[in-house]
């Protein structure tokens, strides 16, 4: 989960450079003492995250991740650099979406060369 077992170059007080694009990223410890990187000054609606990338900052300063699933509505989170990065591939967060977008792809693969069908004009009333 972004967990780094080398000390990252250090920019300012809790901040280091991503040594793929260069940019900050926030330095935190977790409740078992190892660091994560955070996207800096971003806090997004937990219930938008993957439950295991929601990082929840405690009280002491230390983060963890927010597992608890719903989410509520307007409690915020962060998230690792490495899902922001420009030049980091992006993980398989959704694992359906990803098995649905191959099939999608074999299934427009397969259609070979010919053109995809019109939508209808309008669709009938149903009801």
């Amino acid at each position: 989960m972004g967990l780094i077992e080398e000390r990252p170059r250090r920019i300012g007080t809790g901040q280091s450079a991503c040594p793929y694009c260069g940019l900050p990223q926030d330095r935190a410890v977790t409740l078992d003492g190892d660091w994560v990187l955070l996207e800096p000054r971003v806090r997004v609606l937990a219930h938008l995250v993957p439950a295991e990338h929601r990082w929840i900052e405690l009280s002491d300063g230390r983060v963890t991740v927010y597992g608890t699933f719903p989410a509520a509505r307007d409690q915020q989170c962060r998230i690792e650099h490495r899902l922001g990065c420009p030049r980091q591939a992006l993980p398989d967060l959704w694992p359906w979406l990803t098995a649905l977008r191959a099939e999608n792809g074999l299934a427009a693969d397969r259609r070979g060369e010919e053109p995809p069908s019109e939508p209808p004009a309008a669709l009938p009333n149903v009801g």
